[in-house]
């Protein structure tokens, strides 16, 4: 099946190590709440939400990647699930104060 949208959630988990990682918050919890989110919500379209190795920034929190959209989320909490299935799945409005934004940008 090809899907419209993916949702990537970081769940990497690093051992040995003082650096942050996504996936040791509640990656797994995050993935199986957009699951539910998905199918609650009727979301008019194909949407696969996975779990992902690291998305490279976890320094900002569990994050969460949309393709083809290139939008990250980060600091995402399971409280956060609703909004973005609702805001960006469903109306295509980009959640603002979960948005990633390069520093250099």
């Amino acid at each position: 099946m090809v899907y419209d949208l993916h949702i990537f959630v970081c769940t990497n988990q690093r051992s040995d190590t003082k650096k942050l990682s996504c996936g040791e918050s509640h990656g797994l919890a995050l993935v199986a709440e957009f699951k539910k989110q998905l199918k609650d919500n009727n979301v008019n379209m194909k949407v696969r939400a996975n779990r992902s190795g690291c998305l490279g920034i976890c320094d900002f929190g569990p994050t969460v990647a949309i393709y083809p959209d290139g939008i990250f989320y980060v600091g995402v909490k399971i409280s956060d699930v609703e909004e973005i299935v609702s805001s960006h799945l469903s109306r295509g409005e980009v959640v603002q104060r979960l948005l990633y934004t390069h520093p250099d940008a």
